[in-house]
Order: structure tokens, then C-alpha cells, then sequence
């Protein structure tokens, strides 16, 4: 299913020797189809981008970030400002993306980007953060989300126990593993449901709060920026739940040498893409503020579920059914994708060995997926949901800001670089300086959070020489991770990858 790795693994120690110019091999370009996932099939249409990058953004976000916002803002005026600034800096952010997939068509995404530009150091700590913070922090947040709505209907005139949440969260996480080890092809089946169920859900509170504005019910909108003043220790908590909320843009990067006349096609689906999300969300919170105001909003633990209960009785109850599926494809559609990044890394050596390995039979990359389920887990049972929105925040934009910032010095060190989309360089240097401006501010605003962040970020610089540079290691060592990676081949039952693999 996929190419054989084209270096030596971490264990050796040798992936300077082989890949120090930074330069990874693309993966089969027959595999996507073959594998049945939406967002690698074989052709994308603009259409199909515009799918792939709405089915993606809309998740948890919406109906876990406008609580967030408005306690970080103060105000309704300012919270629904914060909500259409994060989309047009996410539409700038996905058009310098759109740059960088269309003149580096390499897997990997921000993995590859950073490769390319600044070398397998920065390259390494980036996949060694997604590995240890970024994909188990966000995967927590969106399974927390997806507890507390299945549980809701369960609980409607009483509290949830926060123990329950975790418990069933866990049983989510555990299954959406479970379903991308076992079948690619069902993972694919299943996110297309659970994208349908997304946009249904985002219909089902914007159509009710249209007709409430119609009957001019806006008494929460008078005095709209009136009460707490945003503060600049808020603001950049304010800016990171709602750039989680829109998060997913990048993704069609995944897909960029499958797209059908990138060069047009590409900035086109990000536009018209990034235009409905940031409707359709400004809209979501202007139909929350239609029932509900603010000192509500903040009290309410689940916002769409306050809302529907307010004005479609007993349907509401299919409101946090909605949401919960919702918040599982999200789970499903970026354990799916990361795995693959981890893949990538480990067959060019900056990962274990083990983790560029396929079942036998399953032919899923079953090492990368499951390497997330004790991290999660640990992240689960060990924090709050907005801690750790911040926590992974902080490391998810100083990386996005760092692969921004490497489009800008691409374009000086290699001016020759074919660029079939080309955006006009204010675009990056805003969102690099916007991204990197929010962790530095962060650091003042919620340094427990973000000093964890950067200081596990920074434990990937000694992991770097240790295991890649450090090319004399012990023969004792080298044979117990030998040994260790034979016993989970056969533990797992899987195999490296090989180039002409069939599915």
C-alpha cells in the first residue's frame, strides 16, 4: 500500500547521512484511491475541495469555542468580531498553504514544509510536538466534547458527572481507534455520514435563530461591546479557541497533486470554503445570542444543547446526538490523517521504525494510529477541556506561524521554485506575525499551560541528537530495539510497507 522507506530508520541513527538536504519521496500515488478516503481520492474536483475542507473545519469547535471566546472577550460585540477575524485569518493562513501544496508536492504537510525549509531539525520537533502534544491534546478536547453530548440526553435535568464524561470519552477514543486499525475503507463510509450530520447540525441552530431575529428577538444584541473590556491577556485565549473552532483548512494539502487544475481549483475551494465556514459559524453565534445571552451562555456547558431546548422542546433532543456525531467524525477524520503524517516521519527515520509498518491483512497503519492511545488518554484524565485547548494551541500556531514564515524564506532561497499559485507576501507575513504575536502573548496570559507546552517542545532538541545524530550507540541498545521492534511486529501482525503493496 505504500512505498518501502526510502532511509534507515531512527534506530541507526543514520538519517543524516542520508537525507540531510531536507528531501522526502512522495507517497504511491495509486494508494489514495485505493484506500477509499475522501479526502485522497484519486481526482478532487472543486467541489470536492470545497467537501473536504467544510467537512473538515466544522467540528467540535463551534459548539465548544463560543464560550471560550465570550469569556475571553468580555462582550457579545467583541466575541462575534473575534469569530469573523479568526476566518479571514484562516483564509489567509489556507491560501499561503495553497502556495506551499502546490510547489512542494510531498506528503506530510507541515512536517514536509518545515523540512524543506529549514532542515530535519526544526522538522523533527514539530512531528516529535504532534506525536507528544498537539494529536492527543486535540483529540481530547474533540472527545470531551463528544462525551458530554452523548451523555446529555441522558441528563437533561440534572448535572453530568465529569467522571461519566471521561469514561465514555475514552470509550470513543478507543472505537474511533479501533475503526482506522481495522478498515480503511469503513473509516472512509463513516466519515461521510458524520460530515452530513455536521452541516445538519449547524442548520438545525442557525434556521431557529434567523426566524427568532425575524420576530426581533436582538435584546442581547443592544449595547453589544457594554461590560467586561477585553483585556490582552484575554485576547490571545479569545483568538486561540476561535482559530481551534476553524482549524482543518490545511488538510487539503494532503490531496494537492490529486487536484484537477490546482492552480485555479485550489484557491477557488479555499475561498468559497472559508466564506461559508465563517458564515455559517458568525451566523451559529448570532442565533446562540438570539435565546441565550451572555451570562447564560457562559454558565451553560453545552451551548447548542441550552439553545435547543429553549426553542424546539422535545426535538432538542436530537441537538447533542447531532453534535456528539459531529464531534466524532472530527475524532475519525484527524486520527486518520496524523497517523499518516507519523508514518511519513517514521519511514524517513525520525520515528521508530515500527511505526511505517501495515497489518498483514488489515493493511492499515496500525502502529501510527495506536501510538496515540495512551498519550490521549494520560490527557484525558489529567486536565480540563479549555486547558487543553490552550495547551495544544500554544504548540499547534507556533509551528503553523513557523510554516508560514518558511513559505516567505522559500521565496527568497529558492526564487526558481515553480509557483503555479503564487498570494501577495502582506498574506503570510500578517498570519506568521498574527500566529507568533498569540503564543508570545499566551505566555503571559496562561503560562502553566504554555510553559508545559514550550517546555515539551523544547525537550525535542536533545530527543533529536539523541536518537538521529547520535550515530554510536550502544550494541546493547541497538539490539534490545531490535528485539523490541521484532516482538510488536509480531504482536501487532504487521509488516514495513512495501512499495507495490496491493490493498
Amino acid at each position: 500500500m505504500f512505498r518501502k522507506a526510502a532511509v534507515p530508520t531512527v534506530s541507526n541513527g543514520s538519517y543524516l547521512q542520508g537525507q540531510a538536504n531536507g528531501k522526502l519521496s512522495s507517497m504511491d500515488s495509486r494508494q489514495p484511491t485505493r484506500e477509499g478516503k475522501v479526502v485522497l481520492k484519486k481526482k478532487v474536483t472543486l467541489l470536492r475541495g470545497i467537501s473536504i475542507i467544510i467537512g473538515t473545519i466544522i467540528g467540535a469547535g463551534i459548539f465548544i469555542s463560543p464560550k471560550g471566546i465570550l469569556k475571553n472577550t468580555g462582550s457579545v460585540g467583541m466575541s462575534l468580531t473575534v469569530w469573523t477575524v479568526c476566518g479571514i485569518l484562516s483564509l489567509f493562513g489556507a491560501l499561503c498553504y495553497a502556495e506551499l501544496g502546490t510547489c512542494i508536492k510531498k506528503s506530510g504537510g507541515h512536517y514536509t514544509y518545515i523540512l524543506e525549509a529549514f532542515g530535519p531539525l526544526p522538522a523533527f520537533v514539530r512531528v516529535w510536538v504532534e506525536l507528544l502534544i498537539i494529536r492527543p491534546a486535540a483529540t481530547a478536547v474533540i472527545s470531551l466534547a463528544f462525551g458530554r453530548y452523548i451523555l446529555e440526553p441522558f441528563f437533561m435535568q440534572c448535572e453530568i458527572p465529569e467522571l461519566a464524561i471521561k469514561l465514555i470519552t475514552a470509550v470513543g477514543i478507543t472505537l474511533v481507534m479501533v475503526l482506522n486499525s481495522t478498515s480503511v475503507s469503513w473509516s472512509a463510509r463513516i466519515q461521510m455520514f458524520l460530515t452530513f450530520c455536521k452541516l445538519v447540525a449547524i442548520l438545525i441552530i442557525i434556521v431557529p435563530g434567523v426566524i427568532q431575529l425575524i420576530k426581533g428577538q436582538t435584546q442581547h444584541f443592544k449595547n453589544a461591546f457594554a461590560g467586561n473590556d477585553a483585556s490582552i491577556m484575554g485576547l490571545p485565549l479569545a483568538f486561540y479557541s476561535g482559530m481551534y473552532a476553524y482549524s482543518g483548512w490545511f488538510y487539503l494539502n494532503f490531496v494537492t497533486e490529486e487536484v484537477e487544475n490546482p492552480e485555479k481549483n485550489i484557491p477557488l475551494a479555499i475561498c468559497i470554503s472559508m466564506i461559508i465556514v465563517t458564515v455559517g459559524y458568525v451566523l451559529t453565534n448570532v442565533a446562540y445570542f438570539t435565546t441565550i445571552s451572555a451570562g447564560e451562555l457562559l454558565l451553560s456547558k453545552a451551548v447548542a444543547v441550552t439553545f435547543a431546548e429553549r426553542l424546539m422542546g422535545d426535538f432538542s433532543l436530537a441537538v447533542p446526538v447531532f453534535v456528539a456525531l459531529s464531534c466524532f467524525g472530527s475524532m475519525n477524520g484527524g486520527i486518520f490523517a496524523v497517523s499518516r503524517m507519523f508514518f511519513v516521519a517514521s519511514r524517513e527515520g525520525h520515528l521508530p521504525e515500527i511505526l511505517s509498518m501495515i497489518h498483514v491483512r488489515k493493511h492499515t497503519p496500525l502502529p501510527a494510529v495506536i501510538v496515540l492511545h495512551p498519550l490521549t488518554m494520560i490527557m484525558l484524565f489529567t486536565g480540563d477541556l479549555y486547558s487543553l485547548l490552550n495547551f495544544l494551541s500554544f504548540a499547534r500556531w507556533l509551528f503553523i506561524g513557523l510554516v508560514v514564515a518558511g513559505l516567505i524564506y522559500l521565496r527568497y532561497k529558492r526564487p526558481d521554485m515553480p509557483r503555479p499559485f503564487k498570494v501577495p507576501l502582506f498574506i503570510p507575513a500578517l498570519f506568521s506575525f498574527t500566529c507568533l504575536f498569540m503564543v508570545a502573548l499566551s505566555l503571559y496570559s496562561d503560562p502553566v499551560n504554555t510553559g508545559i507546552g514550550f517546555a515539551i517542545t523544547l525537550t525535542g532538541i536533545p530527543a533529536y541528537y539523541l536518537f538521529i545524530v547520535w550515530d554510536n550507540k550502544p550494541k546493547w541498545f541497538r539490539k534490545l530495539l531490535g528485539k523490541v521492534t521484532i516482538a510488536l511486529q509480531i504482536l501487532l501482525e504487521v509488516i514495513p510497507a512495501e512499495e507495490d503493496q496491493k490493498s
